[in-house]
């Protein structure tokens, strides 16, 4: 009767390690199947010469110097780049001050920013080079996708 009740115990264990595996097995390939569609959907919502206008930028503290950004790269405040909450990395944006009209060219390699109502968080640099006021930190700007 022990050796019954033992061999039965065993396999019931067996049974439920069984399940355990394959539950978060299947739990962990559904959630990677998802994340690649939202990729993919969002590569394929860009339009070269789309343009949005009044949008608010602001830029990078020295702080994020040598960090990663979200696609990988190594973030410098001397690059002409900046993040963008939705847009595909490597897609270029001209960015034009609405007060002044000086333009700059940068590279989404980042997301961001996460304060709300701004849309872009630029270098420093690309910041700089638009902005009459080195003393601002938030610009109106108008955002045209180049490729």
């Amino acid at each position: 009767m022990i050796k019954r009740f033992r061999t039965f115990g065993v396999a019931v264990l067996m049974l439920l390690l069984l399940q355990a595996c394959g539950t978060s097995h299947t739990r962990y390939a559904k959630h990677r199947t998802t994340s690649k569609k939202v990729a993919k959907t969002s590569v394929g919502t860009v339009k070269v010469g789309a343009f949005k206008s009044n949008v608010a930028a602001s830029y990078y503290h020295d702080k994020f110097n040598g960090r990663k950004t979200a696609s990988g790269a190594v973030f410098s405040n001397n690059n002409l780049t900046t993040a963008h909450p939705s847009l595909p990395f490597g897609t270029q944006l001209r960015v034009t001050n609405r007060v002044n009209g000086k333009q700059v060219v940068v590279t989404v390699t980042d997301r961001g920013p996460f304060t709300k109502g701004r849309e872009l968080d630029l270098s420093k640099r690309a910041f700089m080079s638009i902005t009459d006021d080195k003393n601002k930190g938030v610009l109106q700007v108008d955002i045209e996708i180049l490729k």
